[in-house]
């Protein structure tokens, strides 16, 4: 009982200490500008306000709409892409196959700083780099930590499964939709969550491809909010952490919405290593 009460508490101080920027953020929205940073979790005064005055002053609700629709599509775009070559990788056999995979594990090393020009220079060519396609359009190739992870998924499929409906007359993409999709399900929600995680936090492409605040996701937004609240002496910060907030509950929620299934699939991950 000693032991198990001294994890316990070892795990709570842990998530405390996870948990405490949120609540020094979430603390810090709601007070005074002169009492931002005084790094007491309760204010002194409430501002719930600040809320109210950054959402007069800059169009949040657009630009979370346009974080929602960028990280769907970037999310989907990946998640079906990857399973697809992934699919493949696990399931069929051809001369080669295992050279092309390390080739695509080996994308993995090339950092993205390498590939950004090149990107926007193709981008530009056929005139979207001014549109928010380039956001999530080039998931529509797959993700090669993608395309790795759910190939392990598939490697843990039954083959009596899919040797089964073979023999029943199905094909390969009637095995993939009815048979592998189903049955990966954690690994999906797994690859979409943390896509679009990755879609909702960017802010380098959003810098490099954005020009109209119209068009801006919540970073590229936040970034427009720091400019225009954070300089000078007369910052106002409580705005910027008011800002920050409305960005990061979101994905709280996502995390909380998918939590039996992302938990489900990082569990079966390990447990096929």
């Amino acid at each position: 009982m000693t032991r198990r009460a001294a994890v316990v508490l070892a795990l709570a101080g842990v998530g405390v200490l996870f948990a405490y920027p949120f609540l020094w953020l979430l603390s810090a929205s709601l007070k005074d500008r002169s009492q931002v940073f005084d790094n007491a979790l309760l204010p002194e005064v409430f501002r719930p306000e600040n809320y109210a005055e950054v959402w007069r002053a800059v169009p949040l609700l657009a630009w979370v709409g346009n974080s929602v629709a960028v990280g769907v599509a970037a999310a989907l775009a990946a998640t079906v892409s990857s399973a697809v070559v992934a699919f493949g990788f696990a399931r069929f056999r051809f001369r080669g196959r295992t050279v092309l995979f390390g080739i695509v594990v080996a994308t993995m090393m090339l950092p993205a700083a390498v590939t950004m020009v090149p990107v926007y220079l193709e981008w530009h060519a056929v005139g979207l780099a001014t549109t928010q396609v380039p956001l999530w359009a080039g998931n529509l190739f797959g993700s090669a930590f993608y395309v790795f992870l759910l190939r392990q998924f598939f490697l843990g499929l039954p083959a009596e499964v899919f040797d089964a409906a073979r023999v029943d007359g199905a094909g390969p993409w009637r095995q993939f939709r009815s048979i592998a999709l189903p049955l990966a399900r954690p690994g999906l929600v797994v690859v979409f969550v943390f896509e679009f995680k990755a879609a909702w936090t960017d802010l380098i492409r959003p810098l490099i491809y954005l020009r109209e605040p119209e068009l801006y996701t919540l970073p590229r937004g936040l970034k427009a909010v720091l400019d225009r609240f954070g300089q000078g002496g007369e910052a106002q910060w409580e705005l910027v952490m008011a800002a920050s907030v409305v960005a990061t509950v979101p994905m709280i929620l996502l995390f909380l919405v998918a939590q039996k299934h992302f938990v489900r699939g990082v569990v079966t991950q390990r447990v096929e290593e």
